[in-house]
């Protein structure tokens, strides 16, 4: 008969039978499942960081945005005249006047010089206080995004036209989910937010081209599916021979998920 050492007598009997048990064998560590994509894992302290920018505020647009009109001139647009005009000059003639843009009478399309890849399109306008006409024909404009389509710009205020022609559709195809405009005059925005297709070596569309639009912080288009194939694009401020005023345009980069991974 094996001998108790004297100290373990006054020890409890579940203590004394737990010092003598063999250590049981431990599971190994689950792993986390991954996230979408199947590289990182949740919660991976490995992943990169998303890109750290200074967000828009009152008077200043996001840290990443490229500035087209900050209200003093518009040399990041060229004018496209027409045939019959006798200037035939690039440079955009729209009045400039308290930081905005006004198209004037035979101003012209004016179209950025630059081409941008999926990106978000900020700006304002303001079509006349003083109504005169209506349909088509109050406060008439266009963002005329090139491959892609027209965001109309139009006095809808109590304004009755067609559903694909009227603010924050995209023209002649889908109209907007809701009506959020504001009244003849007052500043409205726009949020465009273009998200390229993706396309196979064989230019085969694997993902269509979709749009996104906010409408004074109302989401009016909600990823539309768009048959765009262009991969870079610019984007014109259309003249439909109304005074429709423009300012603060900027456009900044659609950042992709881990783009900064090395």
């Amino acid at each position: 008969m094996p001998r108790i050492h004297p100290l373990l007598l006054f020890l409890p009997i579940s203590t004394v039978l737990t010092a003598a048990e063999p250590a049981k064998n431990t599971e190994p560590k689950k792993e986390k499942p991954f996230t979408p994509g199947g590289i990182y894992r949740q919660g991976d302290m490995q992943r990169p960081r998303p890109t750290v920018i200074t967000p828009p505020s009152e008077n200043t647009p996001p840290s990443d945005a490229i500035v087209l009109f900050d209200g003093k001139d518009l040399s990041k647009f060229s004018r496209k005249p027409r045939r019959d005009d006798k200037d035939q000059s690039d440079v955009p003639n729209w009045k400039i006047e308290s930081g905005y843009a006004e198209i004037t009478p035979k101003g012209g399309d004016i179209d950025t010089r630059d081409k941008f890849g999926s990106c978000q399109i900020h700006l304002e306008w303001a079509t006349p206080s003083e109504v005169k006409g209506s349909s088509q024909g109050r406060g008439n404009s266009g963002v005329l995004i090139h491959g892609w389509g027209e965001v109309q710009v139009l006095d809808s205020f109590e304004n009755d036209t067609y559903p694909d022609g009227q603010a924050g559709a995209i023209y002649s195809k889908y109209p907007p989910l809701v009506n959020a405009s504001r009244k003849p005059g007052e500043w409205q925005s726009y949020d465009i937010i273009c998200e390229c297709a993706k396309l196979d070596d064989k230019g085969t569309v694997l993902q269509p081209a979709r749009m996104t639009v906010i409408h004074n912080g109302v989401i009016v288009q909600h990823a539309a599916e768009l048959e765009a194939k262009v991969q870079e694009f610019g984007f014109a401020l259309q003249d439909h021979h109304n005074p429709t005023r423009y300012r603060n345009i900027w456009v900044r980069p659609l950042h992709r998920y881990d783009e900064n991974a090395k």
